[in-house]
C-alpha cells in the first residue's frame, strides 16, 4: 500500500530511476502504458457485462439477465419499517451536508453486525459495491504486484489490477468442479509468490458458493505467502438452502477484505450504497485514498441504508422467497430442455447454463431479443461461449414469461 515506483514486466521492486525509456517507444506493464517520458497512462479493458447491459437492456420486454432481486419501491421499504411517516418527516428535515464522512455510527454498526466479530471501526461506507471494489483495489494493488483471481467473476477483480500494472493470473472455475476454485491449483499458482487473491462468493455468474472449509484452505495458502484476499460478497445471504449466510473471508482470515452492497441482497440498487470491511490498517489506508473518489455518501443514502438494515429480516424473508421460487421455475425449464446443461446454483441470483446449439452466445442473445423481447446475457461477456447468464430473481412472472418466449424461439429457430 506504499507506492514503490515503476516496474519492468516480470521484475520485482526496483528504483524507478533504473527504468530507461527509449524515445518514441511505448512501454507496457499489465494494463498500464508508459509513455516515452515515463508517465503512466492507465489503460483498461471495456467492462464486458456492463457494456452489454447498457447497449441492450432498455429494449427488453422480459429481462431475465438482471441480477438484482426484484427491486423495492421506496414506499414499500418505508411501509415495511412501520415508521413511514416519521421517516419521511426526518428525511424532509435533513440538512444536505456531506453527512458523516465515514458513514454514521449507526450504519457502520449495523453493517458490522452482519459479520462474526464485526467492528464498526473496521467498516467504510461506499457509494455502491462497485465503488468499494475499486477503492479496495486502488488501495492494495501497485505496479508489479502478483494477483490471482478466480474466473468467471465480476470483471473489476481482474481488469482493475491489470490496469494498475499488476500481473494477473486466472484461477479458472470449472463446471466439473461445481464452479469452485481448486485449492491445489491455487497453491501451485502461488508458488512463485502472490500479493493478492481475488474471490467472489457467492459467485456471479455461476451461483456457486464456497463453504467455510474451502475459504479456510484458501486463507491458509494466502497466509503462507503473506497475501491479501479480497472477496466480493455482494450476494452474501442469498442462499438457496436454509441456514446461516455464507461465511465471509473476514471471518477466517486476518488479511481478508469483504465488500458488500445494498443492490442485490436488499433490492436497492438505486440507493447506490455499499461498504467494505477488513483489517484496521487497511481501512485507514482506504479511507485516506477515498478522499480522492468519494468524500462521503451523503445523509439521505445513509438514512435509507439504516432503514434497510433495521428491516433486514423482512427484506430477506421476501427476497429468499423470490429466489427460491424462481430457481425452481428455472430448474423445471432446464429439465425440460435436454440441449441445455448446468450446475444448479447454490446461492445468489444468477445461473450459467450451457447449450449445444450451433450458434455463438452473443448472436443467440441478440437474435432472441430482436425476435421476442427476451433479454439474456451471453457467456461471451466472460470469454466463455455457448453459455448464458440467466438472472432469475427479477420476478417469478417475468422469469416465466421470458422462459416461455425462449422456448418458442428455440422451436422456431432450431426446428430439429
Amino acid at each position: 500500500m506504499v507506492q514503490r515506483g515503476l516496474y519492468q514486466p516480470g521484475a520485482r521492486p526496483q528504483n524507478p530511476a533504473a527504468l530507461h525509456f527509449r524515445p518514441g517507444k511505448v512501454h507496457t506493464l499489465g494494463g498500464a502504458v508508459f509513455s516515452k517520458r515515463g508517465v503512466m497512462v492507465v489503460k483498461i479493458e471495456p467492462f464486458g457485462v456492463e457494456q452489454w447491459m447498457g447497449r441492450w437492456e432498455t429494449l427488453a420486454v422480459n429481462n431475465i439477465a438482471e441480477t438484482c432481486v426484484d427491486s423495492l419501491v421506496l414506499y414499500d421499504l418505508l411501509e415495511m419499517s412501520g415508521r413511514k411517516e416519521d421517516i419521511i418527516v426526518d428525511l424532509l428535515g435533513t440538512r444536505m451536508t456531506y453527512g458523516d464522512i465515514r458513514g454514521s455510527e449507526r450504519l457502520r454498526g449495523l453493517i458490522a453486525g452482519l459479520y462474526e466479530g464485526g467492528d464498526p471501526e473496521r467498516v467504510l461506507v461506499m457509494n455502491g459495491g462497485s465503488a468499494a471494489n475499486f477503492l479496495a483495489l486502488f488501495t492494495l494493488v501497485e505496479p508489479g504486484d502478483r494477483v490471482i483471481s478466480v474466473w468467471p467473476t465480476y470483471q473489476q477483480l481482474t481488469s482493475i489490477p491489470e490496469a494498475f500494472g499488476a500481473e494477473v493470473k486466472i484461477l479458472p472455475l470449472r463446471p466439473e468442479n461445481g464452479w469452485l476454485p481448486d485449492p491445489d491449483e491455487l497453491r501451485g499458482m502461488a508458488r512463485g509468490g502472490v500479493d493478492l487473491v481475488c474471490l467472489n462468493n457467492p459467485n456471479n455468474p455461476t451461483g456457486s458458493l464456497m463453504d467455510r472449509g474451502l475459504l479456510e484452505e484458501i486463507a491458509l495458502i494466502a497466509r503462507e505467502k503473506g497475501a491479501w484476499v479480497l472477496c466480493d460478497e455482494a450476494y452474501r445471504g442469498l442462499n438457496h438452502e436454509e441456514g446461516a449466510p455464507a461465511t465471509s473471508i473476514t471471518e477466517v482470515y486476518e488479511r481478508g477484505i469483504s465488500t458488500g452492497s445494498f443492490s442485490k441482497v436488499f433490492s436497492l440498487a438505486g440507493l447506490r450504497s455499499g461498504w467494505m470491511t477488513g483489517p484496521a490498517e487497511f481501512i485507514e489506508e482506504a479511507f485516506s485514498r477515498r478522499d480522492y473518489t468519494t468524500v462521503s455518501c451523503g445523509p439521505l443514502v445513509d438514512a435509507l441504508s439504516v432503514v434497510a438494515l433495521e428491516n433486514r429480516g423482512g427484506i430477506m424473508e421476501r427476497n429468499l422467497g423470490i429466489i427460491r421460487e424462481s430457481l425452481a421455475v428455472l430448474e423445471e425449464w432446464i429439465d425440460a430442455h435436454p440441449r441445455f446443461h448446468w450446475v444448479k446454483p447454490r446461492a445468489g441470483t444468477t445461473a450459467f447454463p450451457g447449450y449445444d446449439y450451433d450458434m455463438p452466445s452473443d448472436e443467440f442473445c441478440v437474435d432472441l431479443l430482436g425476435g421476442t423481447g427476451t433479454f439474456l446475457l451471453p457467456g461471451s461477456c466472460f470469454g466463455i461461449d455457448k453459455r448464458l447468464r440467466v438472472g432469475y430473481a427479477y420476478g417469478t412472472e417475468v422469469l416465466r414469461r421470458g422462459l416461455a418466449s425462449l422456448s418458442e424461439w428455440l422451436e422456431s429457430r432450431f426446428p430439429n
